[in-house]
């Protein structure tokens, strides 16, 4: 366990039920509140499941051959599996700015700028939810966001693909878009391991908690 700019950095070994991760963040998410509990940013996987964001159409569940769990992150369908990272954030906007918007882009431009570590272009798309990239010339999901903002504290977070199953996204229309491809930096010939991009968000992770108060 350690910490950046005073906000716990927990990174979990192995699959985390997703249950129990809400069960989790919800419980910090209270705590954070109460002033009886650090920020915290959490660096997990889970087991295959598809989540249905609050905006979720059920024609976009294709094929339900993992749990399909409701959430109140905002976003439709996503795929969450073992090489996907999973990050939740629990923090505290209300000594940040107060600025959802400028919360969800602080959270694009860290992604982004943890992909450049790497040797990935990554880039937001008008019109289109989450982190994009190139893969094979053509536009493809490499990174998706869902997030909730309660009481000023923040709950769920983003996923990037580093190595999962790609196929696994066929059972689902991510995010609503049929007419774009996922990716993973696994499929970009990138470096795969967790840890390699686990080092390159906690590099780019002060500037990401600087960009959160907004100039008005």
């Amino acid at each position: 366990m350690t910490e950046i700019d005073g906000i716990e950095w927990r990174v979990s070994p192995g699959l985390t039920p997703y249950d129990e991760a809400l069960a989790t963040m919800e419980a910090r998410a209270e705590a954070v509140l109460a002033g009886e509990a650090r920020e915290l940013i959490w660096l997990l996987e889970h087991p295959p499941i598809y989540t249905a964001g609050t905006s979720a159409s059920s024609g976009d569940l294709i094929d339900a051959r993992f749990p399909v769990v409701a959430t109140g992150r905002g976003g439709k369908y996503t795929y969450h599996g073992p090489g996907q990272r999973i990050v939740y954030l629990v923090l505290d906007l209300g000594k940040r700015g107060r600025d959802v918007r400028c919360f969800v882009h602080g959270v694009e431009g860290w992604v982004i700028a943890a992909l450049a570590e790497l040797g990935v272009t990554a880039f937001r798309a008008e019109g289109r939810v989450g982190i994009w990239t190139r893969d094979g010339g053509a536009e493809a999901k490499i990174g998706a966001i869902g997030v909730r903002v309660r009481r000023w504290i923040t709950l769920h977070g983003l996923a990037v693909n580093v190595a999962p199953d790609l196929s696994h996204f066929n059972g689902i229309v991510p995010c609503g878009l049929p007419d774009f491809a996922v990716t993973s930096l696994a499929d970009l010939g990138r470096d795969d391991r967790l840890a390699t991009f686990d080092d390159a968000l906690a590099l780019s992770a002060p500037a990401f908690l600087r960009s959160l108060s907004c100039p008005a």
